[in-house]
């Protein structure tokens, strides 16, 4: 089935740190409005958010962690980690909806009742298996690996992410994994959190030679991404993942408040096309982004593009604080 399924929903929202975060709860209400705008309704499913189990986190986390974010959620003080993640009342049960929607696309996908899926509060990929990090609770990019590998058979996945930030709480949790072939463009370590994801990090192990870390410097635009892109893709086509996920940041969108890239929506737009065009089951989670505008129109271009499909090549060359983030 041809069909894009999108998960909008207040529930999903309730994942955020309160009014003048950069992670705030209107996130969703900023993409939902342009989206609405777009009219991209017309071209996609909607769905609801689903409350997901606390089977879920324990597929990724570890018994002890999950019993501090328990903890930190009745009473809602103090942190997750040393200072970048606060808890709330109440985050366990959005982190768990974050999940149940993340493995309900999973499912729809693997399944073929669409052919992609997108989940705008989505892509928390800092937060380790004994810990939080970065804004990230819960990791619901390992979760969503963990599912597809232990209940849904699929052998090999392909992980990829464009958000400022690299994604180290997913490369370190599958860094020795053969099966799951990881590609990350990231603003360079040595000017953003978390400070990894060296070029020479290809994987360890029996996992050797199945990441790519590609390190962007800082004010890296569309021609610089356009110009190593398809050195990915191919990298990707030849490890043949039987289902993708896609990490969409939109931090990497120049003006972001954060980060210092400056790439466009027409970047992700091209990535997300380029993957679609792979013809596996395509998983799209929203990721980092600060300013608003910025990721409102990051993810409707990753919408327009998966919903249109124009032949043609990836990303497009065209050619805008540090802090941690997702």
């Amino acid at each position: 089935m041809d069909a894009t399924w999108v998960y909008l929903g207040e529930e999903l929202a309730r994942y955020g740190f309160g009014e003048g975060h950069p992670f705030g709860n209107d996130r969703m209400v900023a993409f939902e409005r342009e989206f609405l705008r777009r009219k991209l309704d017309r071209r996609v499913e909607l769905r609801q958010p689903v409350a997901g189990s606390p089977g879920l986190l324990l597929l990724f986390h570890t018994p002890r962690y999950l019993a501090l974010l328990e903890e930190k959620s009745r009473t809602g003080s103090g942190f997750l980690d040393q200072g970048d993640t606060p808890a709330f009342r109440g985050i366990r049960e959005a982190a768990l909806t974050v999940a149940g929607t993340v493995c309900d696309a999973v499912e729809a996908l693997v399944e073929g009742r669409c052919a992609h899926a997108f989940v705008p509060i989505a892509g928390l990929h800092h937060a380790r298996r004994d810990g939080a990090a970065g804004f990230c609770a819960i990791n619901d990019c390992g979760i969503a690996i963990e599912y597809l590998r232990q209940r849904c058979g699929v052998e090999r996945v392909g992980y990829v992410d464009i958000d400022a930030h690299h994604g180290d709480g997913v490369f370190y949790a599958f860094e020795a994994d053969p099966e799951v072939i990881f590609v990350d463009f990231h603003e360079d370590g040595r000017f953003l959190y978390p400070g990894t994801g060296s070029a020479t990090e290809t994987g360890r192990g029996a996992g050797a030679g199945r990441k790519m870390n590609v390190p962007l410097p800082p004010e890296a635009n569309d021609e610089l991404f356009g110009k190593l892109w398809p050195r990915a893709e191919a990298f990707l086509r030849r490890h043949r993942p039987e289902f993708l996920i896609l990490q969409a940041g939109a931090d990497s969108i120049a003006g972001d408040p954060i980060t210092h890239l400056a790439l466009s929506p027409a970047t992700h737009a091209g990535v997300a096309r380029s993957l679609a065009e792979m013809g596996v089951p395509l998983l799209i989670l929203g990721g980092g982004g600060y300013d608003r505008r910025n990721l409102a129109n990051a993810w409707c271009a990753v919408l327009e593009a998966v919903t249109t499909l124009p032949a043609g090549p990836g990303p497009a060359s065209t050619g805008g604080n540090a802090g941690s983030g997702s």
